[in-house]
């Protein structure tokens, strides 16, 4: 029934039972593929599941979604939910399943999407940005996250090896996912990890506790203050203030200068 409406409309309309979805993922879960009843005609742009939508509103969905994406450049990890200001979850879904078809974005997980770095010096794609993926996980399932361990070391440029595990803590459930030779793995934690106003104060707080106290160099403090921003010396200083005492006296070092 719908092949035979589809085609009478052809000329403004085609009509949608599922969705495009990507066969090949980082994620080590299953991947649904294109329904068999989905319907193309061509010249035409790939509509809403079960939605009868003209392709004008379609191509001006999509140009929104990518308007969102560009802005936040290369990199940039996301879901449905980054976009549901502008359209529908379903119209979302939608528009990022056509863009990930014709490889403007690259779908990373089930829901899961990032608009792909590229090397102009090895030409090619590089892997995802595991930081950016933790985070659009954490906006997706509304969870407060903080990096800890070594993946705090290593966004703070202590380690310069990338880890094969990347651990953050979080205040939603236990969640592993294996994305490609790396894993991503959120454990769930006590609310006082989370109770900064700035993520640099839990990514400090993590990186020194990593450290250990009395194992951190001057080398290692001036590492770290080339990737912070030192006007926020204050903030951080006084957001911290509650945190272990030794912990709090390398920070206070650290955005001293001296």
């Amino acid at each position: 029934m719908h092949t035979s409406y589809a085609s009478q409309q052809s000329k403004q309309f085609i009509y949608i039972t599922d969705i495009y979805t990507e066969k090949q993922s980082y994620c080590n879960t299953k991947v649904p593929v294109r329904h068999k009843n989905t319907i193309e005609i061509p010249g035409k742009v790939v509509l809403f599941p079960g939605i009868l939508t003209n392709t004008k509103t379609m191509q001006s969905i999509v140009n929104k979604t990518i308007s969102r994406i560009y802005g936040n450049g290369r990199g940039w990890a996301f879901s449905s939910n980054d976009f549901v200001d502008i359209y529908s979850k379903e119209q979302i879904d939608s528009a990022l399943s056509y863009l990930a078809k014709n490889q403007t974005i690259r779908r990373v997980c089930r829901g899961i999407y990032d608009y792909p770095r590229y090397s102009a010096l090895l030409e090619q794609i590089l892997s995802p940005d595991i930081d950016q993926l933790a985070q659009a996980f954490a906006r997706k399932f509304n969870w407060r996250i903080q990096p800890t361990g070594d993946a705090a070391l290593n966004l703070l440029g202590l380690s310069t090896q990338v880890p094969g595990r990347f651990k953050y803590l979080s205040d939603g459930p236990n969640r592993t996912y294996n994305l490609g030779n790396q894993t991503l793995e959120f454990e769930k934690s006590a609310l006082k990890n989370f109770g900064f106003k700035h993520r640099e104060s839990g990514l400090l707080v993590q990186a020194i506790k990593a450290l250990g106290k009395n194992h951190i160099s001057n080398t290692e403090i001036e590492k770290v203050r080339k990737q912070l921003d030192l006007t926020k010396s204050k903030q951080i200083i006084k957001d911290t203030r509650l945190v272990t005492a030794w912990i709090h006296d390398y920070i206070k070092l650290i955005y001293s200068g001296n």
